[in-house]
């Protein structure tokens, strides 16, 4: 198989997802540097990942709905690569990619196919279950004839937003930052378990820092854990960029957080992380590199929901049940942590 001149991907979102593809850019570009990659990606994602060197991107707003999508077409208007990644199943991704020209057009198999994704592609990654959401878009190689080996983000930092992270705490004490909030509201824990956790963390001589979004759902829960809390934490709730929330990642020594876009944010720098898994399979989308300081309550919630262990149903179901992550104690956490701190 000849090597391609030029490569589309096209994942626009979610954050977390938007890590896993950083080592299968690193992976073409080692393989082909002359090859041109242009990475169809989502506008807040951009702002993490924008700057890799090497990759042309091209913004999707997908809030701008239909225009949104034109201008992007319009933006490829007359050109042609020779493969197109679709590493995205929604109905949207399906027809975004129809105003994409390609040659080679890679989409999922069968089982992980959705909002008709089979009829905009013509070839599909190997079908394998049990992987990690990194391992399957990592795979989107393979219908290229390679083979992703090594697995390296390297998502740059810049100087001044390191700058910013060194204002916002002196580094005497090892710092726990906490992450409350995943966008899906399902997977999210009782503020007052977190203050519990928190206060455990500063009475050990942690210093404690809340972040999070500007979202009004962000917001929301930091003032409801620090109505809670008996020791303020740090509140750092919609102060930072995606780049000073990766520096200040770079500066802690945990992450307490559910199956969220930070998780993974965290996992590229090499951060311990105390993920929150019930409603989520952490062997499917946990922090790739190192879950051993996650609370692992998936297979409690198959047998309370669906009546059997989780390795009885289908890969990758989400429970995002009502009161699912009430399966995970403040005891439990709280092992973790001392676990992670030893």
């Amino acid at each position: 198989m000849s090597a391609p001149a030029s490569i589309c991907l096209l994942r626009t979102s979610a954050i977390g997802d938007v890590t896993h593809v950083v080592p299968l850019v690193h992976t073409l570009q080692r393989a082909w540097p002359q090859a041109t990659l242009t990475w169809i990606v989502g506008k807040l994602e951009r702002k993490l990942v924008g700057d890799l060197p090497g990759v042309e991107f091209v913004t999707f707003d997908k809030d701008a709905g239909w225009a949104g999508m034109r201008e992007v077409h319009a933006t490829l208007r007359g050109r042609r690569f020779d493969a197109l990644l679709h590493m995205q199943v929604a109905l949207r991704s399906n027809l975004l990619s129809l105003g994409i020209k390609a040659r080679q057009r890679v989409g999922y198999d069968h089982a992980r196919s959705k909002d008709l994704h089979g009829l905009v592609i013509n070839e599909r990654i190997p079908a394998r279950t049990g992987e990690h959401v990194l391992q399957a878009i990592g795979s989107f190689c393979e219908p290229l004839g390679l083979k992703q080996t090594e697995v390296r983000w390297d998502i740059p930092i810049p100087d001044e937003a390191h700058a910013w992270a060194a204002e916002q705490w002196p580094d005497d004490k090892p710092v726990l930052l906490v992450s409350p909030t995943s966008s899906h509201v399902l997977r999210n824990w009782r503020p007052e378990r977190y203050a519990a956790v928190m206060d455990h963390a500063s009475a050990r001589g942690w210093r404690v820092v809340l972040i999070g979004g500007p979202s009004p759902a962000e917001r929301s829960m930091a003032d409801a854990i620090l109505a809670l809390c008996k020791h303020a934490p740090l509140d750092l709730t919609a102060k930072d960029t995606l780049k000073k929330l990766m520096a200040m990642f770079c500066r802690a020594q945990l992450l307490l957080t559910p199956d969220s876009g930070p998780m993974h944010m965290a996992n590229t720098v090499g951060l311990k992380v105390l993920g929150l898994h019930a409603a989520s399979n952490p062997a499917r989308s946990g922090p790739y590199s190192d879950r051993r300081w996650c609370v692992d309550k998936y297979d409690a919630a198959s047998r309370k929901y669906f009546g059997k262990p989780a390795s009885e149903i289908p890969w990758g179901t989400k429970i995002e049940k009502p009161g699912v992550m009430d399966l995970i104690e403040v005891d439990d956490v709280i092992e973790r942590f001392e676990a992670a701190s030893a």
